[in-house]
């Protein structure tokens, strides 16, 4: 008698026996149920299950348009190991990119996250978005971990990031790992307590593990604003604080300057998310970014070298290059 898991993995190969006999030798739905002796129907429902599970990246390449153009330009200029860009239909608003990107980000993740996985999650507006469109995938051992800390003067306890937390965990079957701190200290000194803590320890051990970092870059001015721009973290002084600075953007609440550079920031000496040197070495730091007011921030993040997998959309890559 088969157990839950073996039917699983014997579902999961079928599947990719199908995907690659529909896909690559272009045999149709009746010849493949012939050829392994299953129903069409079977053989139709194994097909929807490797796209869902994302065993099958189905891509339309259009000579007449740019999208794979666009990705090759960015990882020429960057040095990017992957470049993914969303088509966006004309005159669409930012509101409508977002969405666009969440969902192809969210079913690009159901492909990276696998049993025993460490996945970091950097809390925001664009995360929140992706969380919404994830599709159900059941794995084994996975620990999902916030790389920053969520807590404000108005919400200590944060329940915006803890639910985007807790949508990853469920949706795959793994542990979350929240980090209860303030995401800014009010005292440098009281940050550099906090993490001779035991368990704050363990939690930025867990980070430092982590083989997948998913985040998106921040921006104070975005029509989508990024969260911790809106949600009560920052006062006016922190701002003028990041404008003398010549901050353009944050990545997890620790912020950068145009060229990419991060050291010597005041506001970073209290913020709790990671050293951004983290997402140079992550086996996956995957960014997933939308909006024109975002480009400044994914161009400086781009020259610090803190990912190596991008999504964005079209218009965003357009501006981006623009750039130069």
């Amino acid at each position: 008698m088969f157990t839950h898991d073996a039917k699983n993995r014997d579902t999961t190969t079928l599947a990719v026996q199908v995907a690659r006999l529909y896909y690559y030798q272009g045999l149709t739905t009746p010849q493949i149920a012939d050829e392994l002796g299953i129903s069409r129907p079977k053989v139709s429902r194994l097909l929807s299950h490797a796209r869902s599970q994302g065993l099958v990246e189905v891509r339309v390449l259009d000579p007449r348009e740019q999208p794979q153009l666009l990705e090759a330009q960015l990882r020429s200029r960057y040095g990017v190991r992957s470049v993914k860009v969303v088509p966006l239909p004309p005159e669409s608003s930012e509101a409508e990119a977002l969405a666009r990107v969440a969902q192809f980000s969210a079913n690009y993740l159901s492909g990276l996250i696998r049993s025993g996985s460490v996945v970091g999650l950097a809390w925001g507006t664009t995360l929140d978005a992706v969380s919404r469109h994830l599709t159900p995938k059941r794995t084994e051992n996975v620990d999902f971990v916030q790389l920053n800390g969520s807590g404000n003067a108005r919400d200590i306890a944060s329940v915006y990031s803890a639910t985007i937390l807790e949508r990853f965990a469920q949706n795959f079957g793994g542990r979350a790992h929240p980090f209860p701190v303030p995401t800014f200290f009010d005292y440098e000194e009281t940050k550099r307590a906090m993490w001779r803590e035991r368990s704050v320890r363990q939690l930025v051990e867990l980070q430092q593990r982590a083989n997948l970092l998913v985040y998106s870059v921040g921006a104070q001015n975005a029509p989508v604003p990024s969260h911790v721009y809106v949600g009560g973290y920052l006062e006016a002084r922190d701002l003028a604080e990041l404008a003398r600075d010549g901050v353009v953007g944050d990545i997890a609440t620790v912020f950068f300057r145009g060229d990419g550079s991060y050291r010597g920031i005041a506001l970073n000496a209290r913020a709790t998310g990671p050293d951004l040197e983290l997402f140079k070495t992550a086996q996956h730091a995957l960014c997933v970014v939308s909006g024109r007011a975002k480009v400044l921030a994914l161009r400086a993040a781009l020259l610090g070298g803190y990912m190596n997998e991008l999504i964005t959309d079209e218009r965003t890559a357009r501006l981006l290059l623009e750039m130069g």
